[in-house]
């Protein structure tokens, strides 16, 4: 059953189902949006007493609900000065060292850094003997991406790609999977070097955002395209620790890149297959 799941992955117009599902998303379909959200809630399982607006009725559109803001003070950051976050609530994939250029998968599967930031050698470079980590993010989980430490936003690129699902399903068996398929990567500058942020997309996610720029995508490209910005100055993009950066409208995974001597270690419980909380201990930094 596996194989053909993933036989069927190749075969389906995956861009098309995905755009299709996400006009769906956005639209203001009164009860049927508001029935859609119920099954949604019901099927997996979701806690709407952590959020902001509980009650399904409450959002005129899928996308509303899925990218729906949590209580305040629910997911407190840690303060600790020498502590990195944890930036989604999800689940950790994969973690550890940038070897020779290559992130590990998982077994039997490997992809490059540089394939993953859509072949820029500079960017790569920047990331040599670092270290990595992969949240997958399943559909009952809150859909916003933070901060796991302040960073001044330098560079946006677009990457092209495939629209695979991103389970763990896929992740063994689709090799290169979150090199092939499209993505949006910001790469921020910190106290330990430069931090990239890759947000995958994959099966009927129908849309990438960040807070600087919107929507990325839709609509996709055909070429890899980057944007640079200024790192001083009163034009200068700086987000603190914990603080938004981004949100799927739809489950994905985020990619975490980091730079040579940035960490000295993972926080206490954070490995593969381990839950994530946003803003709880994730990495510490290196003295």
């Amino acid at each position: 059953m596996d194989k053909v799941k993933i036989a069927l992955q190749y075969m389906l117009p995956k861009h098309l189902i995905s755009r299709i599902v996400g006009k769906f998303a956005a639209a203001e379909a009164g009860w049927l949006t508001t029935a859609f959200i119920k099954w949604f809630i019901k099927q997996y399982g979701i806690n709407m007493q952590e959020a902001l607006e509980s009650q399904p009725e409450a959002y005129r559109t899928f996308n509303a609900f899925f990218t729906r803001a949590l209580k305040p003070g629910l997911r407190p950051i840690t303060p600790d000065a020498d502590i990195m976050v944890q930036p989604v609530d999800g689940a950790v994939s994969q973690l550890g060292p940038i070897e020779d250029g290559r992130l590990f998968q998982a077994k039997g599967h490997h992809y490059s850094a540089l394939a993953l930031l859509g072949g820029i050698e500079a960017d790569a470079k920047r990331f040599a003997e670092g270290d990595f980590a992969t949240i997958y993010l399943a559909p009952k989980d809150y859909h916003r991406l933070h901060m796991p430490i302040k960073g001044t936003l330098s560079k946006m690129t677009y990457v092209p790609g495939e629209l695979f699902s991103v389970n763990p399903l896929t992740a063994r068996n689709v090799p290169g999977l979150f090199a092939r398929n499209e993505r949006v990567v910001a790469i921020f500058e910190t106290e330990k070097g430069p931090l990239a942020m890759v947000l995958v997309g994959a099966t009927i996610v129908a849309c990438i955002e960040t807070v600087w720029a919107g929507t990325v995508t839709p609509p996709t490209g055909k070429k890899v395209f980057s944007w640079d910005y200024p790192t001083e100055g009163p034009e200068a993009i700086t987000l603190e620790k914990g603080e938004e950066m981004g949100r799927f409208k739809l489950g994905s995974t985020v990619v975490m890149l980091f730079a040579k001597d940035a960490l000295d270690g993972f926080a206490n419980g954070v490995e593969a297959g381990s839950v994530t909380r946003m803003g709880e201990p994730f990495a510490r930094i290196k003295a």
